[in-house]
């Protein structure tokens, strides 16, 4: 009895040494989770990071400013997947598109002109992701569509746009490029403060990388401000700038 008794404890203190333990990972990666994994200006309960914030404002304004650019085209922006490009852009039968693709998001997609963009941040390892991304897409779609509607990686998307948040204050500037055939990479950066300067002027200074304070201070206007500056609505509560579209920058 003794030894079954002396097996029950050992046995009680591995189990509670094993719960401490799972206790107190999960307090240490509560703590070493980054605070600003909370995005302003989204659900409370949001846990993205703050670069895929500025990547959704970026993807907004690309997608909105390329259908500017071609206003005959038919334009598809994700979450538009192939299966919808397909039909919806005459492009041939979406039944001929292999399942397991039909619900990839290209970018962008324009079945005018018959090209496709995929839009990533302006560093080597996105770029390498955005290549093989635009290629998958490419080829599925390749596979599926009608012989004379073949689509290839897009060229020659460019540009930049700035915004503005307060008379001299900050200015931050939204450039994007499209260095191969089907990889749109995009940047942000920042210019300082400069009262009493046109935003030109401060547009000329030494763009700088933009800073976590910045972004956490006005990150929720940003994707609202530029969205309204295309469509025409509203100012977003709190922003007392102005949008600097890529026609106003030429």
């Amino acid at each position: 009895m003794l030894a079954r008794r002396e097996h029950g404890t050992g046995a009680r203190s591995i189990g509670g040494l094993a719960v401490f333990l799972l206790v107190l990972l999960a307090t240490l990666g509560a703590h070493a989770q980054p605070p600003s994994f909370t995005l302003p200006g989204r659900k409370l309960d949001s846990r993205e990071p703050w670069g895929a914030f500025l990547g959704k404002a970026a993807h907004t304004a690309l997608g909105i400013e390329y259908r500017v650019q071609h206003p005959t085209s038919r334009v598809f922006l994700d979450p538009a997947n192939l299966s919808r490009i397909v039909r919806e852009g005459r492009l041939g039968d979406p039944e001929r598109l292999a399942e397991f693709v039909r619900l990839l998001r290209p970018d962008i997609t324009d079945t005018r002109l018959l090209v496709l963009f995929e839009v990533k941040p302006d560093n080597e390892e996105s770029r390498d992701e955005g290549r093989e991304q635009a290629g998958r897409y490419l080829a599925a779609l390749n596979a599926a569509v009608d012989p004379d509607k073949k689509l290839t990686g897009g060229t020659g998307f460019q540009g930049a746009l700035f915004l503005e948040f307060e008379n001299g204050g900050a200015l931050w500037q939204l450039s994007w490029r499209t260095p191969e055939p089907g990889v749109t990479l995009y940047r942000w950066n920042y210019r300082r403060k400069k009262p009493n300067a046109s935003w030109k002027e401060r547009a000329a200074q030494k763009a700088e990388e933009l800073p976590l304070e910045e972004i956490k201070q006005r990150g929720e206007l940003a994707e609202q401000a530029i969205r309204a500056a295309y469509e025409g609505g509203e100012r977003p509560a709190g922003f007392q700038g102005q949008v600097y579209l890529p026609v106003d920058c030429r």
